[in-house]
């Protein structure tokens, strides 16, 4: 998880994201990771894709494993039931979606806007 959080870290910086955002990017992002280490594979090893877009008001951050699937979820749904980390990712993130079933995987894609309503907009920093 610490080679995620550089590699995060990273494309921040050629991105300039705000650096409270990307703290927030960062726990979001090793939570969804925790996810794939802890439940994806059991006892097994199994690969952990990460890919983070870039738009124009926005960076989308998906992470994605192969392991068993945690069902469909979104940042709309009822949380009760999703444990500590994905609550966390829903306040952490300005929107998410989780797939994912049976034995496809589970995918939890986090986006996280450059501008907040708090007026936190990175293009005005010195």
């Amino acid at each position: 998880m610490a080679v995620v959080r550089q590699a995060l870290a990273g494309i921040a910086e050629v991105i300039d994201v705000d650096p409270d955002i990307m703290a927030d990017m960062k726990v979001a992002v090793t939570e969804a990771c925790a996810n794939v280490v802890v439940h994806a594979y059991g006892d097994d090893h199994g690969r952990l894709e990460l890919d983070a877009t870039p738009g124009v008001e926005a960076v989308t951050v998906t992470v994605r494993d192969h392991g068993v699937g945690i069902g469909t979820a979104s940042r709309r749904d009822d949380q009760q039931g999703l444990g500590l980390g994905l609550p966390l990712i829903a306040s952490l993130s300005d929107a998410y979606t989780i797939a994912g079933g049976g034995e496809r995987g589970t995918e939890v894609r986090m986006t996280f806007a450059y501008q907040r309503e708090d007026g936190n907009d990175p293009a005005d920093r010195d």
